[in-house]
């Protein structure tokens, strides 16, 4: 590599902290998406490193708000399960510390219930069809959000008691 003066070096890690800067100005990003945009716009590593320590030290990259923000939005806007969350997460390129600080804010008793609200709407759907479709239909739903087997199918028994005590 060839050898960088001071005053290309600063400019690099100028150029590279504004590419960062603006792609935060749209959205929050963790640190290995913003790695892989500079990598994509040719930033030498050493210099993408150097930015995202700095903009890491001052809080502007923070993995674990990142993290943390988009656990509360996938459960609460889409009912998705920690496990679905989690992949979403690694896929993201974010760490284990980070994921599971993220996970915590979702309990087993509030993944219970978002899955038992979503067995309920698949059921209120599904009135009047063949109750093996019903059960697919919900079932897969669950499974779609990342709910495991055993929740899933709790869920959908609770739910359909629930809906066999309202016929009555």
């Amino acid at each position: 590599m060839p050898w960088l003066t001071p005053d290309k070096h600063q400019e690099d890690v100028e150029a590279a902290r504004e590419i960062v800067l603006r792609r935060l100005d749209r959205s929050a990003a963790p640190r290995a998406a913003l790695a892989q945009l500079l990598a994509r716009k040719g930033t030498d590593p050493r210099v993408a490193e150097e930015v995202l320590d700095r903009l890491e030290a001052a809080g502007v990259v923070d993995d674990a708000a990142y993290a943390a923000t988009l656990a509360r939005t996938r459960f609460a806007e889409k009912g998705a399960a920690r496990r679905a969350i989690a992949e979403e997460l690694r896929r993201k390129g974010l760490g284990e510390r980070a994921i599971s600080g993220a996970l915590a804010q979702v309990s087993g008793d509030d993944e219970v219930g978002a899955a038992l609200a979503l067995a309920r709407k698949r059921l209120r759907a599904t009135r009047g069809l063949d109750p093996v479709v019903r059960r697919r239909r919900a079932l897969a739903a669950l499974g779609r959000k990342g709910y495991s087997q055993a929740v899933a199918l709790g869920a959908f028994e609770r739910a359909l008691a629930e809906e066999a005590g309202e016929d009555r």
